[in-house]
């Protein structure tokens, strides 16, 4: 029987919360850390570029957000749409925390509010991000929002209660480091600067270029949707053009209309790097309850929109 998608952490019956109404404020630690790896990154990579050391950009930029946050901290921590050996799950989850967004909690609360409130009939511009460029920039890079009545997110007792998530959580910048030391070890300051600030700069900016072509109705010509959403605020829309580069995560369409599901690029031609990973990790026997949309709930107000 078809039925309304729900969130079981945020979704809940007669919850008194609005996602329109709230005050954006400017987040000193969020501007100190990007501002810190933007400056780090543009100027400290200048001085000191080798190949070796934008080889080591281009493999951790890459290993962090489709092992990482692709994987790891969105299918895998956020979603649950595949399974995998405890110590794998924390290896995806550090990898995802080296993007260098956030921390695990506090990317799934920004995740599920962000996905709650473009599930409403109606919400806050920053959620929709249907501002001009550089004012959805700020917001997302710098800010944050503080709603005047906010849903109640509860992360379910296995997330919750896991001490080496709520670790990871309070290191999240810290976790950096070693990696640094490492870095530092091998290739000096050339590689701290490539395979630390450039990265986390560069990422955090791609990061959310791909959300602002995803959900943006200013930008249609890089958009294509085979699925709509009835009465909600905000449809995904996906950025064909930046397949390898997103990870597969740029078909934000397929991921609006199945959340849950593992694969992300569901057509013909629609390339998924991160599907493939995830591919790969099955036939090693490393992942395993793999999710695919045939298998996820049957959506009443799911379209299929002809083409």
């Amino acid at each position: 029987m078809p039925h309304n998608y729900t969130n079981p952490r945020i979704d809940r019956p007669n919850q008194q919360a609005n996602a329109y109404q709230g005050r954006i404020r400017l987040s000193l630690s969020k501007t100190i850390w990007v501002s810190a790896m933007a400056l780090a990154g543009s100027i400290g990579s200048l001085l000191t570029f080798s190949w070796g050391a934008f080889a080591l950009f281009i493999i951790s930029t890459w290993v962090t957000l489709c092992i990482g946050h692709s994987l790891g901290r969105h299918r895998r921590f956020i979603h649950r749409s595949f399974s995998c050996p405890r110590w794998l799950e924390l290896l995806l989850i550090h990898f995802g925390t080296l993007v260098g967004i956030a921390g695990p909690l506090g990317m799934l609360h920004t995740h599920d509010v962000r996905d709650w409130a473009q599930r409403q009939a109606r919400c806050h511009p920053m959620f929709s991000q249907n501002s001009v460029w550089y004012r959805d920039l700020c917001w997302q890079v710098f800010c944050t929002i503080d709603l005047d009545a906010p849903p109640r997110l509860e992360p379910e007792a296995e997330i919750a209660n896991d001490n080496v998530i709520k670790w990871m959580e309070k290191t999240w910048m810290l976790q950096q480091l070693p990696w640094a030391v490492l870095f530092y070890a091998i290739g000096g300051w050339g590689w701290v600067c490539w395979g630390i600030c450039s990265r986390v700069s560069v990422s955090l900016i791609g990061h959310w270029l791909i959300g602002f072509f995803a959900h943006n109705e200013d930008f249609n010509s890089h958009k294509l949707r085979d699925w709509h959403i009835r009465d909600v605020a905000v449809q995904g829309h996906n950025v064909s053009w930046t397949s390898l580069l997103a990870m597969g995560e740029n078909w934000h369409n397929n991921h609006h209309a199945f959340p849950y599901s593992a694969q992300m690029g569901l057509e013909p031609g629609q390339w998924d790097p991160g599907w493939w990973v995830l591919n790969g990790l099955a036939r090693l026997g490393l992942a395993y309850d793999l999710v695919l949309p045939e298998r996820t709930v049957l959506r009443k107000e799911l379209i299929r929109l002809s083409h």
